[in-house]
């Protein structure tokens, strides 16, 4: 019997429902589950901010969670460099990125290695774009 592993990868800043929703759906599709936690540096290269949440807490918050077998920094900005070193058979993302040029870009490259890409909802009540912003308000 193989052993189906998947990826999910994301900030994971500001822990949230939304957060937890994607772990949870990504663990029920696969035997094993590394959630790659996207290091500073590359939040600041590919989105432009900066973690409220250093690295190190993201890892050990992630890394906690029951659906979670394994937590990883994520510090390249490819997803295919992520899966030369995982060598994960499903990658899990949330679909604000379906139908997208990244998205598509994501799908074929993962496509020519025998990846599947399979997304989940975006969890429209909280985000951590959303966070941010009720934080930066209360601050003045």
């Amino acid at each position: 019997m193989t052993r189906r592993v998947g990826y999910a990868a994301g900030a994971f800043d500001l822990f949230h429902i939304g957060h937890l929703n994607i772990l949870k759906h990504a663990k029920s599709q696969c035997d094993y589950l590394i959630a790659g936690v996207v290091s500073d540096e590359m939040l600041g290269l590919t989105k432009g901010i900066s973690p409220v949440i250093p690295l190190a807490e993201r890892l050990e918050i992630v890394r906690s969670i029951d659906y979670v077998d394994e937590a990883v920094a994520e510090t390249v900005p490819d997803k295919l460099d992520m899966w030369r070193e995982l060598q994960f058979d499903v990658f899990f993302k949330g679909d604000d990125w379906r139908g997208t040029e990244k998205g598509l870009r994501l799908e074929r490259e993962f496509a020519a290695v025998g990846v599947e890409v399979v997304y989940f909802p975006y969890t429209m009540t909280t985000s951590s774009t959303q966070l941010r912003q009720a934080l930066a308000a209360l601050a003045g």
